[in-house]
């Protein structure tokens, strides 16, 4: 059964309210008894939680002029991918390259850079935030992630949107995850053309999440694939993320 995005989300942000009150004893009881990792994650669902309490769920991230563009926007993480399916792509434009999308969906789909492009787009300059201290303006031009989640229709038991990515750190694949809030904000996009030009190679060619209202590592690069999940706790290191699991980032990294 698909669920109407609207009755979905109203849901979501009703439960805010309430999960933030019960984090409050909720976390009490887990720091007396509970693992490390159960506080840890607990104490982060309570920060987005608390923060979503003094502030709107569609609430904008602050866009910027064209003239407040950095003149030079740093490549952090991976600056290619070294595989040779990749660099066939590369090589070729991505004119084969495809973008799947599954998980709990009524319609899983394949979609090639050209299709994505036909699709509605949005334009947006905006500042990215690094966990590391620094920070640029960049100007990003990408398909909502929302419509291409209404064209999938998403089922009820969905909470998180996963996504894959071709770049890893050794053997390790990254990968990232959002709750359905931020998959539906207005601002979040995944991004095929940067400052006017089509998404350069060390910023993560052909297609990279922009999520706005989060931290720089929440930006995965390199995007393959995209599910619709009720849980991240069963996959890799089980807290979300890559950074998440590798260096004990929270998930929630809003600003």
């Amino acid at each position: 059964m698909t669920m109407d995005r609207r009755k979905l989300l109203a849901g979501l942000r009703g439960g805010v309210v309430l999960g933030a009150g019960i984090a409050l004893g909720g976390c009490q009881k887990i720091l007396e008894t509970g693992p490390v990792d159960e506080v840890a994650s607990s104490l982060d669902l309570f920060t987005r939680d608390a923060q979503r309490l003094v502030t709107r769920p569609t609430a904008l991230a602050r866009e910027y002029a064209p003239h407040e563009r950095s003149p030079d926007f740093r490549a952090n993480g991976s600056r290619t991918v070294d595989t040779p399916e990749y660099r066939q792509h590369l090589a070729r434009g991505f004119a084969d390259w495809r973008l799947t999308i599954g998980g709990l969906v009524a319609k899983p789909m394949s979609l090639s850079l050209a299709a994505l492009q036909r699709l509605p787009a949005r334009t947006q300059i905006t500042r990215h935030d690094c966990v590391e201290g620094w920070s640029a303006i960049g100007e990003w031009t990408g398909t909502p992630l929302g419509l291409l989640l209404d064209m999938a229709q998403i089922r009820g038991g969905a909470r998180y949107i996963l996504f894959r990515c071709a770049d890893s750190f050794g053997d390790t694949p990254y990968y990232e995850s959002i709750d359905l809030i931020e998959a539906f904000h207005p601002q979040t996009i995944l991004a095929w053309r940067m400052n006017g030009e089509p998404l350069p190679e060390r910023h993560g060619a052909p297609l990279r999440l922009r999520v706005e209202r989060q931290l720089g590592y929440k930006h995965a690069k390199y995007v393959t694939g995209i599910e619709a999940i009720a849980d991240y706790r069963q996959i890799a290191g089980g807290k979300g993320g890559f950074w998440e699991d590798r260096a004990g980032y929270q998930w929630w990294a809003g600003i």
